[in-house]
């Protein structure tokens, strides 16, 4: 035992080390027994606390978590613990009603109301939250509104003024962590106050943020931007947690740790003192310098910018030249590449970025260092407005959007000013020419590309806003401006641009001109001389005249085939919008699009559809009501017009998409400016369809074969003929179905009743340009059609019949009723013959009866019964060979024909069954 201790009297304060023994006195001269050291007991103190301590320390541990989560946007966990404070509030009433209510408690109360209230108005974020913390935030927002109400005086006086007895917060903090009361505690860590720097500029801004204001805990809060220390002063050995001699542990006669003693030292204890004392003094001198700061504020002193959630921070303009710099181009365009250089990086500040950029554009023209820089400027200006919204789905805010439209006008001004400045994209930056004015300038720069940009910009702007809303017109008024810069850059590509580069503007210029309709036009075609708009007939050019030029242009200098569809589409448009059928009707069948249309890219199919939609609108305006039909057939029998012209998504295919096709489909929409209405369309190929299905089933009432020749339209008549109760027509379809009963009656007059009245006025035929011209059109298309049904229907019942009382009739002149009868005896649709001089039809009753036609029908379908037995017996005795399907093999040829289970669906080179 002796060569692990030693005897010694008590006044042996050292221990000492020889080689690898370690000798010590064992206290109070218990010399036999070994010392035992235990981790658990060693520099273990016990502290007494008072009752208050204890509620004080649980209430401001559940006030951090509540921070924490705060900071995470955890509002579930904000909402557990808020319950879990209220209790131990509930706890801790005894000591507040001695003490009054606690500066931190009221603080937390006020700040998470203030946080609730944020994330409810914050729209965008509310979307992304997660169906728990949705529910979470509805249910703490309207908890923590009651509860403040015993709170509200309290939460005024603190809002009033929230840095009121920061000292005794911080007094409380230090007494709840435990420290010294009469020893300044240690600043915590801090944010290092920036130098005022472009790198600091650039750094997102964190003091004035809802980050910092919910981020911090109760005892960190406004201490950020006043602490500076350094690693060394963060980790100080010299702790009054710790703080032990050795002499005194071995007075009053406890173990100790060995290696206190040879870890503290006097001098050590000494300097963390001083140390200490100094910070506290620094800090102090902190304060008051800020306060004083506030005061000559108050008095209008100083220019103080109040940031939302934090203390007040200087806005200083960044340093961008050192003092005395002289300004060369060389130096300015080193500054600008420094600026670019954070361009795109994680926490760089973009709007920072583009008052940098502009404050340097100020400098260089102070100091004159030439157009050539300010251009270049410029450029990288645009470049990171658009680059303000990173993501590619939202939209540039109204500010933002206003600043990039004057930014590029002002560009073209320096550009039209100064056409010596050469600009190019592939141009390198080597190679570019800024201050030499003895060679051509020369600077990278494509202002197509951003003048592209921005008319994408604002296609964006408008899909994302309300089209029902005062801010979409006020958005539309902006059109104006984005058709003058593409004027203007058209007219400085024809100068200095480049066949594909001219290409490009044209389409640009046509897509905001193919879907207006010129007013100027139609009035100067009816011989007005004052031109819509108040612009003269010089001034304006004829929009048919621009497109025609800009398309030729296109058609004959085009290398892309896809700017190159798109001006025939735009052209075809623009034709049948102003009603010149023949024209629209020649360059689509020449261009052959409808051939290979389904291989484009979905913006092109989308304005192939709004173009055959627009076709066959025109070709109904023209009386041309197969043409219309027709056109109008693909779309209309799909169901989903509204997704095939981009004018909106159908709820039940938003099942078949993940969140980012929806994403890239709601891309594709089209403006709401630009729809087409979607229940004129659907009126117009009702029309069109019951003026040709009427006649067609009255002249095939008893044809098994009869064909449907629309679908949908068949689709109403079996919708109005199941409804129980038939009362007037109220929607756009019932009016149809009931003109299309009353026609196939041959009542023209109630048929033009149930067409043309005042309320279908103001759904539909108002809507068009010449509303007047379509009505007269219908009135004679319905007189006609209902003639020719009325023939099929009641041929039968006549031997003769004069054609001056049909034409009495149906308000028809006598030529046109002599014209459809010779058409239809032609055809063969009508077996009678005219007797001209007494202008009478004559029947000649070849067309059975109703009969006979039942009869042709039974022997027909015993026919097709017939031959099938006739086949499957064939079948079964293997003597016929043909496709057919087993359970195993599938199908299986044979000799000829095809043959399925389960039914017949047989084929013959002969037709089909």
């Amino acid at each position: 035992m002796s060569r692990f201790f030693t005897t010694g009297s008590d006044s042996e304060s050292e221990s000492s080390v020889s080689g690898d023994e370690l000798v010590a006195k064992p206290p109070g001269g218990n010399y036999g027994k070994p010392l035992l050291l235990s981790e658990d007991e060693e520099d273990t103190k016990r502290v007494v606390r008072s009752a208050k301590d204890k509620r004080f320390e649980e209430l401001n541990n559940l006030i951090k978590t509540i921070r924490n989560a705060m900071k995470i946007r955890d509002v579930t966990k904000c909402l557990e613990e808020f319950e879990l404070l209220g209790k131990a509030f509930g706890k801790a009433k005894s000591i507040v009603d001695k003490e009054g209510v606690p500066r931190f408690y009221v603080r937390i109360l006020a700040d998470l109301e203030d946080y609730l209230n944020e994330l409810w108005e914050d729209k965008e974020g509310k979307k992304k939250m997660n169906k728990n913390n949705a529910k979470a935030l509805s249910t703490l927002r309207q908890k923590i509104r009651k509860y403040n109400r015993d709170f509200e005086p309290h939460i005024a006086s603190y809002k009033q003024n929230p840095e009121q007895s920061d000292e005794d917060e911080e007094k409380k903090s230090r007494d709840s962590e435990g420290e010294t009361p009469g020893r300044p505690a240690l600043p915590r860590r801090g944010r290092r106050r920036d130098d005022g720097g472009v790198g600091a500029f650039l750094k997102k801004k964190d003091g004035g943020g809802e980050r910092s204001r919910y981020g911090k805990g109760e005892e960190e809060e406004g201490e950020g931007e006043e602490e500076e220390e350094d690693s060394e002063e963060e980790e100080d050995w010299g702790s009054s947690d710790s703080d032990t001699d050795s002499e005194t542990d071995e007075d009053d006669g406890k173990f100790t740790s060995l290696a206190s003693k040879f870890l503290k030292k006097e001098e050590d204890k000494k300097g963390g003192e001083r140390r200490r004392e100094e910070k506290a003094k620094k800090k102090h001198d902190r304060k008051s310098r800020r306060y004083e700061e506030e005061e000559e504020e108050n008095d209008g002193g100083g220019e103080w910018e109040k940031v939302k959630g934090g203390v007040p921070l200087v806005k200083e303009k960044p340093k961008m030249f050192a003092k005395g710099t002289e300004i060369t181009p060389a130096v300015v365009v080193k500054k600008l590449n420094e600026i670019l250089q954070a361009r795109g990086k994680k926490g760089t500040d973009r709007a920072a970025q583009i008052e940098l950029l502009q404050l340097l554009v100020a400098i260089a023209n102070e100091n004159g260092l030439g157009v050539a820089l300010e251009v270049k400027i410029k450029f990288n200006i645009i470049a990171s407005l658009y680059d303000y919204n990173p993501n590619l789905a939202t939209y540039m805010k109204a500010e933002m959007w206003q600043k990039c439209l004057g930014c590029i006008e002002e560009l073209l001004d320096v550009l039209f000013a100064h056409p010596e400045i050469f600009i190019g994209e592939n141009i390198l930056e080597e190679s570019e020419n800024l201050a030499n004015p003895e060679q051509p300038y020369r600077v990278r720069g494509c202002i197509l590309t951003l003048v592209e940009r921005m008319d994408e910009e604002f296609t964006k702007i408008m899909q994302n806003t309300d089209p029902h809303s005062q801010e979409y017109v006020e958005h539309l008024k902006d059109e104006g401006r984005v058709c003058a810069i593409i004027a203007r850059l058209q007219r400085y590509l024809q100068e200095k641009g480049t066949t594909e580069e001219l290409c490009r503007v044209y389409l640009r210029r046509v897509l905001h001109t193919y879907y207006k309709f010129d007013y100027g036009a139609r009035r100067r075609g009816a011989g007005d001389p004052q031109v819509w708009g108040g612009e003269s007939e010089e001034e304006e050019e004829d929009s048919a005249a621009l497109m025609e030029r800009l398309c030729k242009f296109v058609y004959a200098k085009d290398r892309t085939d896809r700017i190159r569809t798109c001006a025939i589409l735009c052209h075809i448009y623009h034709h049948a919008l102003h009603s010149r059928w023949y024209a629209a009707r020649d360059l689509m069948l020449m261009s052959h699009l409808q051939d290979n249309i389904q291989h484009a890219d979905p913006p092109v199919q989308i304005l192939y559809n709004r173009t055959m939609v627009q076709l066959g609108i025109c070709a109904f305006r023209e009386g041309l009501i197969k043409d219309a039909h027709n056109a109008l057939l693909d779309i209309q029998s799909s169901g989903r017009a509204k997704e095939l012209l981009g004018q909106g998504l159908l709820l039940r295919s938003l099942q078949e998409r993940n969140p980012e096709q929806e994403k890239v489909e709601k891309r594709r929409q089209v403006p709401f400016h630009m729809h087409v209405n979607l229940e004129l369309l659907e009126c117009v190929y009702l029309v069109a369809a019951m003026l040709l299905e009427i006649p067609y089933m009255a002249a095939h009432e008893f044809d098994a074969r009869r064909r449907m020749i629309s679908k949908q339209f068949h689709h109403q008549l079996r919708v109005g003929e199941r409804q129980p109760l038939l009362g007037p027509p109220e929607s756009m379809r019932e009016h149809v179905v009931a003109a299309s009963k009353a026609m196939k009656m041959g009542d023209w007059r109630s048929c033009h009743r149930y067409v043309v009245n005042e309320k279908m006025n103001g759904k539909v035929w108002d809507l068009f340009p010449e509303a007047d011209k379509v009505r007269a059109m219908l009135v004679r298309k319905i007189q006609e059609e209902s003639l020719r049904t009325y023939l099929f229907t009641y041929s039968s019942v006549y031997d003769s019949i004069s054609m001056e009382i049909l034409a009495a009739m149906f308000e028809l002149d006598l030529p046109t009723v002599h014209s459809i009868i010779s058409k239809m005896i032609i055809n063969e649709e009508l077996m009678a013959s005219l007797d001209q001089p007494t202008q009478t039809v004559m029947m000649h009753r070849t067309e059975p009866t109703a009969q006979q036609n039942l009869a042709l029908q039974l022997a027909e379908k015993l026919g097709n019964l017939v031959e099938n037995n006739e086949r499957v017996f064939d079948h079964k005795q293997g003597s016929y060979g043909g496709y057919f399907r087993d359970q195993k093999d599938g199908y299986r040829k044979g000799d000829g024909g095809y043959l399925r289970r389960g039914g017949y669906r047989q084929q013959e080179r002969g037709g089909n069954y």
